[in-house]
């Protein structure tokens, strides 16, 4: 069988651009067979858009599409401009949506194949040297019948699309890129999430992996999961953060325990989930519980 040598600069991978009205989050997530694709492919701004640029991949793409979007151009007609100014347009693929969620994709006539694209309501997915055009038609499945935040829906939609075939060369990195107004850390910034697998063999697997760690030490408690520390819930901790070496005593005065609590938050960075004195929430007792089972 004849084969195609790809040049290493080829980024061939499979993407979903993705926006979630409510939240007014843009996203990225990206796969490939290529070596850290985060680097290059996802770009994102908080109330303009997302972008994903591949194949013979053009970064300027994401910096000009991100600028002409947030002018006022729509995805498609940011896309427009950036092909039509482009000699090499034909082995380009990207794909975008504005802040409005209206998508738009473009495969070039000579990337490899199999490659193209899908676009529907507050997303574009597309890929080149897949498997086949499954990949794509199971990511836009997943997306669309999906719930929950637009990191779990866009992640929910790559793992369709690793399930499905995906790269059909193999599988290398992966990344998420979410953005949203002030939602960096300390709210200093728009990068809400922005998690890179580089090297793995089962990249979107341990992405799956990280957007869980993240989701259980960056965001913020829900009510229903805030308890009160008493009864056995507080003879529960005590013995727990007795045996990790948070408190000295078996009986400690309240002080003493809430204290050992807080020291806990700190040094395992759930700072997110601070409560007020005297409560703790649920995922952080869940925690305490498997890192005890962990060490006896």
């Amino acid at each position: 069988m004849k084969s195609i040598k790809i040049p290493r600069d080829y980024v061939n991978t499979f993407s979903i651009v993705g926006y979630d009205p409510e939240t007014k989050e843009h996203g990225v997530a990206v796969a490939s067979k290529f070596l850290a694709v985060g680097s290059l492919v996802p770009w994102a701004k908080a109330g303009v858009g997302a972008i994903a640029t591949q194949s013979w991949v053009n970064v300027d793409y994401g910096r000009k599409g991100l600028q002409l979007m947030e002018e006022g151009k729509s995805a498609e007609e940011a896309l427009s401009i950036l092909t039509e100014h482009d000699d090499k347009k034909n082995s380009r693929q990207v794909g975008l949506v504005d802040a409005n969620g209206n998508g738009a994709t473009h495969t070039g006539e000579d990337c490899y194949s199999w490659a193209g694209g899908l676009v529907g309501e507050n997303f574009a997915c597309q890929g080149n040297i897949l498997v086949d055009d499954q990949v794509v038609v199971a990511m836009s499945e997943a997306f669309k019948n999906s719930t929950g935040d637009l990191a779990t829906r866009l992640l929910k939609a790559l793992s369709a699309g690793d399930d499905a075939g995906g790269d059909s060369r193999g599988k290398q990195s992966a990344a998420l890129l979410v953005v949203k107004d002030k939602g960096g850390y300390g709210g200093f910034d728009d990068r809400y999430i922005d998690l890179r697998v580089d090297d793995h063999q089962e990249p979107v697997s341990e992405l799956t992996r990280l957007l869980e760690l993240h989701q259980l030490y960056f965001k913020k408690s829900e009510s229903k999961d805030i308890l009160k520390i008493e009864g056995p819930l507080k003879d529960q901790l005590i013995s727990q953060l007795l045996k990790l070496d948070y408190i000295s005593s078996d009986q400690p005065t309240d002080e003493q325990l809430f204290e050992g609590l807080h020291s806990f938050h700190l040094i395992e960075n759930f700072d997110e989930r601070i409560q007020n004195v005297g409560y703790v929430d649920k995922k952080v007792v869940e925690f305490i519980e498997n890192l005890v089972k962990r060490e006896d």
